[in-house]
């Protein structure tokens, strides 16, 4: 007869080494219990009294009337400041992103390059340690960055960031050979 895979006379031998093994856990608990009883028979101590509490004297910085919470300081700018242009980069969101742009730029390592038929490559190691090959016109990083140029010693891009006026603007960034 098989029991869940297993033969009878394996199930019977598993059971008693369980018993068994279960049967060492109970222990004699007398000379716990006799600490125990120790412990509550012995006279109890003065508890000392709550320390008194000196009331805490508030300083206020001279100059300072205006109070840091106060949010219609930043609402709205004054209409003699200028308020500036947003920029006209357009973004893409649709595009479908490639491999490297699901790292941030400064944990790329460009590692080496090389030129096959006209063409440089530049090989670029990912934080998870594999390696990418990428040329002009791929992107990376999480800023859009479309690569422009590559050399022996580094990759040349422009990022797409957000500006202050909640445009899009240009910056150009690059990542050099690693030693």
């Amino acid at each position: 007869m098989v029991t869940h895979g297993m033969p009878l006379p394996w199930f019977l031998v598993l059971a008693v080494a369980v018993v068994l093994a279960l049967s060492g856990c109970q222990r004699d608990t007398a000379d716990l219990r006799q600490y125990i009883e120790e412990v509550k028979e012995r006279p109890g101590g003065d508890i000392e009294p709550m320390p008194t509490i000196e009331p805490h004297e508030p300083y206020l910085y001279p100059g300072h009337d205006r109070s840091p919470f106060d949010s219609t300081v930043i609402a709205s700018p004054l209409p003699d400041e200028p308020v500036g242009i947003p920029g006209d980069v357009d973004v893409d969101f649709d595009r479908p992103r490639e491999p490297l742009e699901s790292y941030p730029l400064d944990s790329l390592r460009m590692v080496g390059s090389l030129e096959q038929e006209g063409v440089r490559y530049a090989l670029v190691r990912t934080p998870d340690r594999t390696i990418q090959s990428v040329t002009a016109g791929n992107y990376m990083g999480q800023n859009f960055g479309r690569i422009t140029e590559i050399t022996p010693q580094s990759i040349r891009l422009v990022e797409v960031v957000p500006d202050a006026f909640g445009g899009y603007m240009e910056r150009e960034n690059s990542i050099a050979l690693s030693e």
